[in-house]
């Protein structure tokens, strides 16, 4: 993004504001403002809407763990974008950073799935106009709550992976091609 604005490439970039951390609307919007890129918070379940309204040319995400066969873990919520772009036929582009790759497993199913605190989704937290941190709860108090952090989104849902090296379509071969390195070895031999 800093990269195209930098290049004077259009660019409006729309912030999930990524509940129940909320790092879109604290994180990412304030690193947009520090840089100029024009940028728009909006809540979490927008995107769809956003795109089937023709507001987006291309989604991009990133991912916390990537399987061997191009599976990608992220923030939960992910999934639903990545369904969303493919039924409105917006490309859908996971940005990674090599060592997020899991060479050991082929598929997202093995990845487990992190669940914290509920209070999370029970409560929020914010500045009050003093500027004290103050936690607010939004749920009847007898209500549970779950929270996953994570979910799940299959190759097939992914046009593309970014990564240090280069694009590549999301499977074990192409990222191998990006990765030779990582190619297993003849039967007899070892690394070094």
């Amino acid at each position: 993004m800093y990269r195209a604005h930098d290049d004077d490439v259009h660019v409006h970039v729309w912030v999930d504001e990524t509940r129940p951390r909320n790092q879109g609307s604290s994180l990412t919007a304030w690193e947009l403002g520090e840089h100029g890129v024009p940028h728009t918070v909006v809540v979490d379940n927008a995107g769809g809407h956003l795109m089937r309204e023709g507001l987006v040319d291309l989604c991009i995400v990133g991912t916390d763990r990537t399987t061997a066969g191009g599976d990608v873990a992220n923030k939960i919520g992910t999934y639903l974008k990545a369904l969303a772009a493919h039924d409105n036929e917006i490309p859908f582009y996971v940005a990674l950073p090599s060592p997020s790759i899991d060479w050991e497993i082929e598929s997202g199913a093995e990845i487990p799935i992190e669940r914290r605190d509920a209070r999370e989704v029970t409560h929020i937290e914010g500045w009050s106009e003093e500027g004290r941190r103050v936690a607010i709860r939004l749920t009847p108090a007898e209500s549970p709550a779950a929270n996953y952090a994570f979910d799940v989104t299959p190759a097939r849902l992914v046009t593309a992976l970014i990564t240090e090296r280069g694009i590549c379509p999301a499977s074990r071969d192409r990222l191998l091609a990006l990765f030779p390195d990582r190619q297993p070895l003849p039967e007899g031999r070892s690394q070094r």
